[in-house]
């Protein structure tokens, strides 16, 4: 298979999954709302979802590493397109939130079908066509198409949900048809030969993966505070996502849709920026904690100011600072996180963070969401950003930590002298 036509169909699989996923981002609270939930109903239909998507993470991605990447991904194409339906179904019967919840759950395993099969067929298959080029380029690229068609689809469903709100969730299933057609026709597992899925195996690939995050995460204690930090600030960003869409048209005075698509878009942007900035405040010798604990002071700052003045052209301002802070923190701590875990587990203490972030997603929808209907969302932003404060202390006790990870480097890989846990060499001058 040729490499080129390889990475174009990377590439436009990227662009129309990324495109349809985001269609409702800016719009999601508002259908919701509209089909008869209240706020509190709405977060349950949400933390449903998120738990639908931890249950399912490490089932499905046995799937993907047995029966194939392209079968991965065309179930979920396909679950995707049932599911998105279903919201809309559930929406003209006039369904209530448990059936908005199982239509959530059916998401949930749409996603997690998708999660890593794309990415892993991509490097497999420029593997056997004989790609000898830098994958980071091929990434690169993938990002920039990825942040294309998020500006595309917020804003695209914001002006659809203005004529109707279901009409984001009708041309999202056109655009995973269209991604479904796509895999089958130019998706095959080249550099990957299929194995048979036993239920001996799935059940031995899950204990392998709670092993695996007990012994080389949860029982480290740098690993432990970057795994901390994800459930902390998931358990408020995961809620506030959807939180802010009815709560800044309230502040606008008046239901214009098209506003949250934009502001949505902006958000994209914002967290862009931040991505942006991370070469220019993470110099060689500095230390990455200098920056965390300066992200982790400000978002909750910004995110109190966000409930506490209710006025839409501060609250939105200081919405979006908490997107570039969150942007540029985001690298860093990844970063660190991958420079403190084995090569051999990597993949399994990501997931098992991306576990405890599905934990504290799920608490945080569920306990803000309960505060949203029995007193306001305002309020939420409020409690919620003084419980993100946690952070702070998380990474303080991080920085005492002296990890070789923590300084930034010229990028000199070394390694660990009792691990073999490859690590950065470290520069000793800045702060």
């Amino acid at each position: 298979m040729d490499p080129g036509r390889v990475v174009r169909t990377y590439l436009l699989i990227t662009l129309l999954f990324n495109l349809s996923a985001s269609l409702i981002w800016g719009i999601n609270t508002l259908f919701l709302l509209d089909a008869g939930l209240n706020i509190f109903e709405v977060f349950v239909a949400n933390a449903v979802f998120t738990a639908g998507m931890v249950l399912f993470e490490v089932p499905t991605g046995v799937v993907a590493d047995t029966r194939g990447r392209r079968v991965s991904f065309l179930l979920s194409a396909s679950v995707l397109m049932v599911g998105t339906m279903a919201y809309v179904g559930v929406a003209a019967v006039g369904g209530g939130v448990i059936l908005f919840s199982l239509a959530g759950i059916i998401l949930g395993l749409g996603f997690t079908f998708y999660s890593g099969a794309v990415e892993a067929w991509l490097v497999d298959a420029l593997q056997a066509s004989g790609f000898r080029g830098e994958m980071d380029r091929v990434f690169a690229r993938g990002h920039m198409v990825f942040g294309a068609s998020m500006l595309v689809g917020t804003v695209g469903g914001g002006l659809l949900g203005s004529l109707d709100l279901s009409l984001p969730y009708l041309v999202r299933a056109g655009f995973l048809t269209a991604a479904f057609v796509v895999g089958w026709r130019a998706m095959h597992d080249h550099g990957f030969t299929p194995k048979a899925m036993r239920w001996k195996r799935l059940r031995g690939e899950m204990a392998k993966v709670a092993r695996a995050g007990v012994r080389f995460g949860w029982r480290q204690p740098s690993v432990r505070l970057l795994m901390l930090v994800s459930l902390v600030f998931a358990s408020f960003f995961s809620w506030a996502w959807y939180a802010w869409q009815p709560y800044f048209l309230e502040l606008w005075g008046s239901p214009a849709v098209w506003l949250s698509g934009l502001i949505a878009a902006t958000f994209a942007l914002a967290t862009i920026l931040g991505n942006a900035l991370v070469g220019k405040v993470a110099k060689p010798g500095r230390r990455r904690t200098t920056v965390l604990l300066g992200a982790a002071v400000l978002l909750p700052l910004a995110m109190i100011g966000v409930g506490a003045i209710r006025s839409f052209w501060i609250a939105v301002p200081l919405f979006l600072l908490g997107a570039v802070t969150f942007g540029l923190a985001g690298p860093l701590k990844q970063t660190y996180l991958h420079a403190l875990i084995p090569t051999e587990q990597r993949a399994t203490i990501v997931s098992f963070d991306s576990l405890l972030a599905g934990v504290g997603s799920v608490g945080g929808q569920a306990g803000l969401g309960y505060l949203s209907q029995a007193g306001s969302i305002p309020a939420g932003f409020v409690v919620g950003g003084l419980f993100t404060t946690l952070a702070v202390p998380l990474y303080a006790r991080l920085r005492a930590s002296h990890d070789p990870a923590d300084r930034v480097t010229d990028g000199v890989a070394v390694e660990h002298p009792e691990e073999g846990i490859p690590l950065l060499e470290v520069a000793e001058t800045g702060d």
